[in-house]
């Protein structure tokens, strides 16, 4: 597989115009850019854009290949969320795909299972925005799946501290069991899936219905109730991707596209980057006290969400309103009074776990189209359980215990009077992950940083409750200070969110050689373009 894709890119380094379409080289000079959590998908997608494919083509090429190299996050099992901006009609949408709960619900059983959207929910991306044979672009993950790779760290990081759990189902310590030992594959091991490739196969070929109303559905609703669960192939076959309109927030000519609720991370992130425009703080401050003006807007946020929030992450009122002035006049009201926590919000969120275990995926092509998503099992491993036969590891059903998918919520900036791309951005890392994002996308567009330094700026967080600040180790101490001074208990925590990105600074297409991909340094990721 290494040869084969080393003379995949030798074949983009030399493509010209005898080069067909759908052909790795068919593109010449700048392709845009892929960042992923997981450097072979990464590959996979910019070799989609090589072959002139979209980004939607990139995304999906890139997510069945994570579905392979990172099944803790990105599982066929699992579901998400994505916003999506296409050149050519001009619009902005996100699709929401996230894992639910199953209309028959199974809550009852040991290990309740949910839905899985990847599948046609990517589907729904590439029937929309595609251009590239849907076949063409599921390959390479059954080829990885099949003929077996190397456990990349970020799979190993995920199953390190799992690993006894991981052992206990009879399935899934046989798929990752390590042929050396008693235990399970680590960090460049050989893996091969070979029940995953056969689904993915399926896929492949005969498209997603297969594992919805198929003999793939069937296979999967038989076993996972073999792994604890309780699924229908009623269940699978009601499962339908959503489009749905973006949380939008205007600052000059560019307008901040965010995903909304139920996907709530998306809703907490655009109030925060309204409150620091209103505020017109973030942009004049002096770098020490930029991480207090994006604390204090996050603490507000975090706050409100409660007011707002419903259980499964949807909104009680209509999402746009979140991000009207009036509302977030308010929220800055008790930005400038130091407002703190009431006591009903200290009871409702202390101590209250959310699922920190998701993948971020971020595609942009050389016409100014962008696609930026966030995946998730709603649970590290989901249920723990893989459906036997399948390879599939099944998504855990939202509910306690931090299952979930609340903090989920992927962002995209244009230019909406000229069409163009600026900035694609998604976070992981549980409830720090809205804040890590808006922070990278606000030294980049507010403080004028170059993406690379906007990513690598020691990080703050503010949850509302309790009234502290957490702050990555490598926060200058004059940061800390100013923290201090205006009245907030601190507390270093080894990371905060983990952010993919990609930023064109002069807006794409007409300025390609502004544009910059990062792979947040805290994590295993890889950017991929090429020029």
């Amino acid at each position: 597989m290494a040869l084969s894709l080393a003379l995949m890119l030798g074949m983009a380094a030399c493509g010209g115009a005898d080069t067909p379409q759908g052909t790795v080289g068919f593109v010449e000079g700048f392709l845009g850019g892929v960042v992923t959590d997981e450097p072979r998908a990464a590959l996979v997608g910019r070799d989609a854009l090589s072959a002139g494919g979209t980004a939607a083509d990139a995304a999906v090429a890139a997510y069945f290949t994570l579905a392979v190299t990172l099944p803790s996050t990105a599982s066929l099992g699992g579901g998400g969320i994505c916003v999506v901006h296409d050149r050519e009609s001009g619009t902005v949408e996100a699709l929401d795909f996230l894992p639910r709960a199953p209309q028959t619900n199974g809550a009852a059983v040991p290990r309740p299972v949910a839905m899985s959207g990847n599948v046609r929910g990517l589907f729904a991306l590439h029937a929309r925005y595609g251009r590239l044979r849907w076949g063409q672009l599921v390959a390479p993950a059954e080829n990885l799946a099949r003929f077996g790779v190397q456990v990349p760290r970020a799979l190993a990081r995920d199953m390190a501290p799992l690993a006894d759990a991981l052992a206990a189902d009879p399935e899934t310590r046989r798929v990752f069991a390590a042929s050396d030992g008693p235990g399970l594959v680590g960090e460049g091991d050989f893996l091969r899936q070979l029940d995953l490739a056969a689904a993915i196969s399926q896929i492949r070929a005969r498209g997603p219905g297969v594992m919805y109303s198929g003999t793939l559905a069937r296979t999967l609703a038989e076993a996972t109730r073999a792994a604890d669960g309780a699924l229908t192939i009623d269940d699978l076959r009601a499962y339908t991707p959503t489009w749905r309109p973006t949380m939008e927030v205007e600052f000059g000519n560019l307008t901040a596209h965010f995903a909304p609720p139920p996907a709530a991370g998306g809703a907490v992130a655009a109030q925060m980057w309204a409150m620091l425009l209103d505020g017109d703080d973030y942009e004049d401050a002096d770098p020490e006290e930029r991480p207090r003006v994006l604390a204090a807007a996050a603490m507000q946020a975090f706050l409100d969400r409660d007011r707002w929030m419903a259980a499964d992450g949807s909104s009680r009122v209509a999402a746009e309103s979140l991000v009207e002035d009036d509302w977030i006049e308010e929220l800055l009201a008790g930005v400038q009074a130091r407002r703190p926590a009431p006591a009903s919000a200290t009871a409702i969120n202390a101590g209250r776990p959310e699922n920190p275990s998701a993948a971020t995926l971020i595609a942009v092509d050389r016409e100014g189209s962008a696609v930026a998503c966030a995946l998730t099992l709603n649970a590290p491993f989901g249920t723990g359980r893989m459906a036997p036969g399948t390879g599939i590891l099944l998504a855990a059903q939202p509910g306690t215990g931090g299952r979930g998918h609340t903090a989920l919520g992927p962002m995209v900036i244009v230019n909406e009077n000229v069409n163009e791309v600026y900035f694609a951005g998604a976070a992981s890392g549980g409830v720090a992950a809205p804040t890590a994002l808006v922070a990278v996308a606000a030294n980049a567009y507010l403080a004028e940083q170059r993406l690379p330094a906007a990513m690598a700026v020691g990080r703050v967080h503010h949850g509302g409750v309790p009234d502290l600040v957490f702050h990555e180790p490598q926060v200058d101490a004059a940061v800390v200070a100013e923290l201090r001074r205006h009245g907030f208990a601190v507390a270093a925590t080894p990371r905060l969110g983990v952010v993919s990105a990609l930023s064109c600074s002069g807006g794409l297409p007409p300025k390609p050689e502004t544009c910059e991909a990062v792979a947040d340094p805290r994590g295993f990721g890889l950017a991929a373009s090429a020029e």
